[in-house]
């Protein structure tokens, strides 16, 4: 949905509304989780570019992901609505009910945040023909971090043998990893690598992805602000 188009109805009992952009890397956090717990719902998608008026009076930050339920309850902050489902739906926790295992699964969130930074200003700069080596170099140690933690806890994922939240917050970035020309960077990460290819092959994941032909032109139309790009390939 773009600017015009008229607000949806109210959200159907028994069912729950995401407000998602299709290459949205925070939305598809709630997307893996929607679909790792098979949530019952619909999704809404606004073009981030060309957004609808009344977007905003679902999260004044205008931004996704946003969930509205049928209550007319409405939950924003992609960490924030992944927890809110995990809470309402709990078949299938995805967050440990430990509070130290789930404290550090947040805090490791945290960290991530330096990754996505340099994820995001990297391209940006590189259309200015700004030299990002330095910033590539800084991002190359974060992820480093991140590969020696998963090897020193000697599990298959991050929060343990089986795919958690943690994973599912950090995955997008990942996903987008050869689209953005960051693949080179983990040569020299196996546990990472690894850790990548068991993500693959998550049914959610699988379910809520795009290939990398298709990110690599999303981001070139959207770096370009191009309002058709969030509309791509549909």
């Amino acid at each position: 949905m773009s600017k015009g188009s008229p607000a949806p109805g109210p959200v159907p009992a028994g069912m729950i509304r995401l407000y998602s952009m299709r290459f949205c890397p925070f939305a598809q956090r709630a997307r893996l989780v929607l679909e790792a717990k098979k949530i019952k719902h619909e999704t809404v998608n606004i073009n981030l570019l060309n957004k609808p008026d009344w977007f905003f009076e679902k999260n004044p930050l205008g931004m996704v992901p946003i969930l509205e339920t049928c209550k007319n309850e409405l939950v924003y902050e992609s960490p924030i609505t992944c927890e809110f489902l995990d809470d309402t739906y709990p078949a299938k926790r995805l967050l440990p009910t430990d509070p130290y295992e789930k404290a550090k699964q947040k805090m490791l969130l945290e960290q991530f945040s330096k990754v996505m930074g340099y994820m995001y200003r990297i391209p940006v700069e590189k259309r200015k023909s700004v030299d990002t080596s330095k910033m590539e170099e800084e991002l190359k140690v974060q992820l480093s971090k991140f590969d020696q933690k998963l090897a020193d806890s000697k599990t298959r994922f991050f929060g343990g043998d089986s795919v958690t939240m943690i994973d599912y917050w950090i995955w997008p970035w990942f996903e987008r990893m050869e689209a953005l020309e960051f693949n080179k960077l983990l040569e020299q990460m196996p546990t990472l690598k690894h850790w990548m290819q068991l993500m693959q092959q998550d049914p959610a994941t699988k379910a809520t992805g795009y290939s990398t032909d298709i990110y690599r032109e999303f981001y070139e139309l959207y770096l370009q602000g191009n309002p058709e790009a969030c509309d791509y390939h549909l």
